[in-house]
């Protein structure tokens, strides 16, 4: 592994949640350590890995170290470690006490963020909390210069930006009346700052000179954005100095608590941690943005270190399994980095590799609902974790595994049971199996009388499919959404639970070959001692990509790489130990999508082109290139690499090839128990090969090889499985829905949902699509029937099944055909409109195409595997799924709204209604078949088609309908066909829901549609009225456009308070940054933040709505097409109504113009509009 110098002890260190791994080198032996410690431990010991340290050295030295005394240094070379402490802090929300510091107008900015809720279904839209307690609005702006050619070089207010941007002061920072608010901070206890100022990335001097005055004041961490982070874009910015001045802190405090633990007989000790990009940084320069992935990380460079080019040249997926998730990677050659992440809500943008998370590990739940089975995203957690803990706990994947055989009892510690000393309860598991066999077993007589009874092991190895499935979607996404095969790459497998399922993923991912390194349950410490030490220096530079600019980013690259090289040299690297990365930020002039572009080097050392590569780059991921379009500079980034070469792979002796089991086990492998042998490792040699069916015991994990399987022990003791490789369809019950291909089904529509709006989200060109995310993509039956959904816009939902059934019925396929054809001739008897922008549109369209193009691709996949009859059967029983589950959810709600309906029989009716602002009655009766789980949605009564533009067409009724009855099934089913299978919809013809064919109906999507949803919500009681809105705003002239929703406040429910500042219901359309707004459009953003106690009061409050004030510096013509600025959103059960939505224009003259929901003006430069978007309605009747 390496000489170890002078006879001390190297220690690498993975402090995880739950466990800490230690793997340490003894000089003079060619194995090395291992070491498993709980993470806490208090009753024994006060730090894991100083006790881990400890513990070790006594080992080595024969000599006794108290708990009580400090740990010698004299036999320690230096200590790697990556830790949790900051992901566990963020995620826990016990971080420092810190205020955030804001351009005066933004002072809810990240409380707003991108404005999109989390999860579209969610009527609590619950958020993460705000990491700062306290905020302070700096009377501070620059902005930036427009009309560059027309400056005059006498203004002093302006300068030129880092970026090289001119950028206007229009006012200073006042430190003076900065000094009594920071004063307030102090006597409240709070000495953490996070500062975000509008455009810092390119003017940080006010940024800096807050610091200077803070710091001087006695604040012991002030973050500042523009050093963290110099990009465009505030809220990412704002986020990740938030996530800094709250974790720094506690990460300081653990380090130093770490470091006082050891003594200082030799001087300071050697110890570096891993950062969220995959170097190891010294104490000095570890803070908390770049610490959150500080474990993953290790596994990363693990995996990628010991297995790529060395057990195999094929590019490799990660795949760690823990205990509550699952974490993917990729390595082919290089770390793959992402500069913008997002973990519990925030924000971070920093350089880190990029790792995919699913909820799906070890301790997830199983369940079966609604006739399918279910496997997470709950999870068990570690207490009481699985049934076979001895805690009471439920069945999880572990329960699983351990009926299977996959996990073996007598090589698992004993640490169960009250005592702590008892083996995994197979009896327990085995109990609760049973137990829930027999639900499964009735229901599925009550479908088919005839079928067979499923026996505990059968359903074991459903939930195990299930959950394989659910792991194999991530890693389908990270690797074909960026133009590669998954079928290309070898598995590299590590983490406790991870090479159980290895050769199960790697043959439904199409892999051949899977990779398990012998240090694969400690593989994350193990690449703590591989990772080098890294040092990034980053800087904004705006400019056309041309031979100038090129000079000029050159000359920005060598100052950042001489401050990078002078960061390494102080930390003891020589030149001939350093490596260095160049890298610029890229972008088509018009798109918001930048590719961070490393420069190329050829094989002789000559440095390639920047443009050729970021071309390449972009088609490769997003399947054409932009012609005749300029390449636009962002940012200019280096990566400074200080070479360890610290732990080298270690060859095995040669050995005789024979493998020699220590035991038989029975392994149940989906057709049948088989009697299997185990193996350890360690009893392994350098070219055994052991044929599936097998178990290799890795130390505490077990390695299943399946049968037909083969695994070969490689040079350096690792495993490698070739996987059987046998085409042939999968047979499966088409009459009857089998439970547990139900499941893999959904799994599998869904997933080709989600990746063609991926495919047309990077393949697009509008903000719109690309940004805003104002698009669905959905998978249709051979009856037109919604198959999939991937939750993208709500008012598409059902929207989408009715046009592609009007398409059918109206073209045929072969008028379709032709249509498609020659859209634009007179072949087709239609004449397509002009356009604006007719490149980008034309773009989009072939986006489009791309997406369909990747469905096509994906579903033709599923019908080899499985064959067409059975897929066009599961596209069915997927809509019959889903359908049961509302019915189950109409019966249930039933009962809730009993004591407000009317009682007929077996049917409840309840009668709503409520008004569009030009008085238009939306009129429901809804009568529930409390019995059968039925619904009928009556809209007699509603107004006759209106003389405006918010005429809805029947699709946009239905689309509200299936989200409300989506939004009220608790339970994450597909959304498709099947949720209106139990629902009739009556809407009267020649009313507004049900217009002619010359009626104009731009505002049904957007106004009509939510004014629906409150009056379905209202009549299941569900929730009060949201803002009943989108607030759609559109500006623009000859040259450009742009179109936006604005949030508003959500309505209150029964047992929670509206959210504020969120898009509500039938949208989810993000916001477009403040600072990309000001940069790309001639606007300047005043306000931006919560419309104060506008939502209704009740035991529960309305959500606040939204104010906007946008100052236009160039004349436009600006269009708003707003609703609820007459009718107030309705509170429920008492609770007061929310505030009305209000527009305006402010003159030149400061004349103030109410401009009415619904307008069209031609607005002057210097003009403001004012947007004060509607709060939702409280609650309940406030005492």
């Amino acid at each position: 592994m390496g000489s170890v110098e002078g006879g001390k002890l190297r220690f690498c260190i993975d402090r995880g949640g739950t466990f800490t791994d230690v793997y340490a080198e003894f000089p003079g032996r060619s194995e090395g350590r291992v070491m498993k410690l709980l993470s806490v431990d208090p009753a024994n010991y006060d730090d894991a890995p100083v006790e881990g340290i400890r513990r070790i050295l006594e080992e080595f030295t024969g000599e006794k170290i108290p708990r009580s005394s400090k740990v010698p240094t004299n036999k320690i070379e230096w200590v790697r470690m990556g830790t949790t402490v900051a992901t566990n802090a963020l995620l826990e929300r016990k971080g420092e006490r810190i205020a955030l510091c804001v351009t005066r107008g933004f002072r809810d900015l990240l409380r707003i963020g991108n404005q999109a809720r989390p999860n579209i279904f969610d009527l609590t839209v619950s958020k993460p909390s705000n990491l700062y307690e306290e905020i302070v609005e700096i009377d501070e702006r620059v902005e930036l210069v427009i009309d560059e050619a027309n400056v005059s070089d006498s203004s002093d207010s302006i300068v030129q930006g880092v970026s090289g941007q001119l950028v206007r002061v229009v006012k200073p920072l006042n430190e003076e009346a900065l000094r009594p608010l920071l004063k307030g901070l102090l006597n409240k206890g709070i000495s953490c700052l996070a500062v975000v100022l509008m455009h810092s990335y390119t003017y940080p001097n006010h940024e800096t000179s807050f610091a200077k005055l803070a710091m001087s004041m006695g604040f012991k961490q002030v973050s500042l954005s523009s050093a963290l982070t110099p990009m465009v874009r505030a809220v990412p910015r704002g986020f990740t100095a938030c996530v800094d001045a709250y974790l720094t802190p506690v990460i300081k405090e653990y380090l130093r608590g770490f470091i006082s633990k050891f003594d200082e007989g030799t001087g300071e000790l050697n110890v570096l941690f891993m950062q969220s990009d995959g170097g190891l940084a010294p104490e000095s320069r570890f803070s908390g943005h770049k610490a959150v992935l500080s474990g993953p990380a290790g596994g990363v460079v693990g995996y990628s270190q010991t297995l790529f080019g060395i057990e195999t040249n094929k590019p490799l997926i990660g795949f760690d399994m823990g205990g509550t998730s699952t974490d993917v990677s990729r390595y082919a050659g290089s770390y793959e980095h992402v500069i913008e992440t997002q973990i519990s809500g925030a924000i971070i943008q920093a350089p880190q590799l990029e790792i995919n998370t699913v909820a799906a590990g070890g301790g997830s739940k199983l369940k079966f609902q609604f006739g399918a089975f279910k496997v997470g995203p709950e999870s068990v957690a570690a207490h009481p974790g699985p049934v076979c803990y001895r805690k009471g706990g439920e069945l999880a994947v572990t329960d699983a595994n351990l009926i299977l055989g996959y996990v073996i009892p007598d090589y698992f510690p004993s640490i169960f049971g009250p005592s702590e000393d008892r083996p995994l309860d197979v009896n327990a598991t085995k109990t609760e199996f049973e137990k829930l066999a027999k639900q499964i077993n009735i229901y599925r007589r009550n479908q088919d009388p005839a079928a067979k009874d499923m026996t505990v092991e059968e359903i074991a190895q459903g939930f195990i499919n299930v959950a394989n499935e659910t792991m194999c979607r991530p890693i389908r996404q990270l690797t074909e959404m960026k133009g590669h095969e998954t079928k290309n790459h070898a598995l590299a497998c590590f983490g406790g639970a991870g090479p159980q399922h290895a050769c199960a993923i790697a043959r439904s991912l199409g892999m051949k070959e899977v990779l398990i390194h012998r240090f694969c349950g400690i593989l994350s410490a193990y690449g703590m001692g591989m990772a080098d030490v890294v040092e990034e220096e980053q800087g904004p530079y705006s400019a056309v990509y041309g031979p100038e600019s090129v000079l000029e980013a050159s000359n920005r690259e060598a100052a950042l790489l001489n401050r990078v090289k002078r960061k390494l040299q102080l930390q003891g690297f020589q030149e001939e130990n350093i490596r260095t990365e160049t890298y610029l930020n890229l972008r088509y002039e018009g798109t918001d999508t930048a590719i961070m572009v490393r420069r190329p080097i050829d094989d002789g050392g000559s440095k390639g082109d920047y443009a050729f590569e970021f071309t390449r780059l972009f088609q490769q991921e997003y399947g054409f290139k932009l012609e005749n379009r300029n390449i636009m500079i962002c940012d200019v980034r280096v990566r400074g690499i200080g070479v360890t070469n610290i732990l080298k792979p270690q060859a095995l002796p040669p050995g005789s090839g024979t493998a020699k089991s220590v035991a038989q086990y029975k392994v149940y492998f989906g057709n049948g128990w088989h009697n299997t042998p185990l193996f350890k490792l360690e009893d392994l040699a350098c070219g055994c090969v052991i044929s599936g069916p097998a178990i290799i015991m890795n130390g505490n994990s077990t390695v299943i090889v399946e049968p037909s399987c083969k695994a070969v022990i490689t040079k350096y003791g690792n495993i490698k499985i070739e996987i059987e490789s046998i085409h042939k369809v999968v047979e499966v019950s088409k009459e009857v829905a089998d439970v547990v291909q139900l499941s893999i089904f959904n799994h599998r529509f869904m997933g080709i949902a989600e990746q063609m709006g991926r495919t047309l989200q990077r393949t697009s060109i509008s903000t719109n699509i690309k940004e805003r995310l104002d698009f669905s993509c959905a998978l249709f039956g051979p009856d037109a029937g919604l198959v999939a959904n991937a939750p993208h816009v709500p008012v598409h939902l059902g929207a989408m099944s009715s046009t592609v059934k009007w398409q059918m019925k109206y073209w045929g396929e072969e008028g379709i055909s032709q249509l498609l054809l020659f859209p634009s001739t007179e072949q087709s008897g239609h004449k397509i409109p002009g356009t604006r922008r007719l490149q980008d549109n034309l773009s989009d369209l072939h986006a489009q195409i791309a997406a369909n193009q990747r469905g096509i691709s994906l579903i033709k996949e599923l019908i080899e595997q499985y064959g067409l009859e059975t897929v066009q059967s599961y596209m069915n029983h997927v809509q019959v799924n889903a359908e049961g589950a509302v019915r189950e959810m109409l019966k249930s709600v039933a009962a809730k709204v009993s004591d407000s309906a009317k009682v007929e029989g077996d049917s409840l009716i309840i009668e709503e209604e409520d008004s569009m602002d030009d008085g238009s009655v939306i009129h429901l009766k809804l009568t529930i078949d409390q019995k059968r789980g039925e619904a009928f949605f009556d809209f007699s009564g509603t107004s006759p088609e209106v003389y405006g533009n918010w005429n809805a067409p029947e699709a946009v009724t239905a689309a509200a309908v299936i989200y409300c009855l989506r939004c009220l099934v608790d339970v994450d089913i597909p959304l498709n066909q099947g949720c209106l299978a139990p629902v009739k919809i009556y809407i009267p013809p020649g009313s507004f829901l049900s217009p002619s064919d010359k009626a104009a109906v731009v505002g049904g999507n957007v106004l009509t549609s939510q004014r629906i949803t409150d009056v379905v919500l209202t009549a299941f009681q569900a929730c009060a009225c949201s803002q009943g809105c989108m607030n759609n705003l559109t500006f623009g002239d000859d040259t450009f456009g742009y179109y936006e929703t604005i949030g508003g406040g959500c309505g209150a429910g029964p047992g929670w308070d509206g959210t504020s500042g969120v898009q509500c219901h039938m949208t989810n359309t993000r916001m477009t940054d403040p600072e990309i707004f000001e940069q790309r459009y001639p606007v300047l953003l005043h306000r931006f933040g919560l419309r104060e106690n506008s939502g209704g009061a009740g035991i529960h409050r309305g959500g606040d709505g939204i104010v906007r004030e946008i100052e236009f510096r160039r004349p436009v013509v600006v269009s708003i097409l707003s609703e609820r600025r007459v009718h107030a959103p309705r509170g429920l059960k008492g609770g007061k109504d929310g505030a009305r939505g209000a527009n305006y224009l402010v003159t030149k003259d400061k004349c103030k113009v109410y401009l009415g929901g619904k307008n069209t003006v031609e607005v002057q430069a210097g003009e403001i509009l004012q947007i004060l978007t509607p709060g939702g309605g409280g609650w309940g009747g406030s005492n």
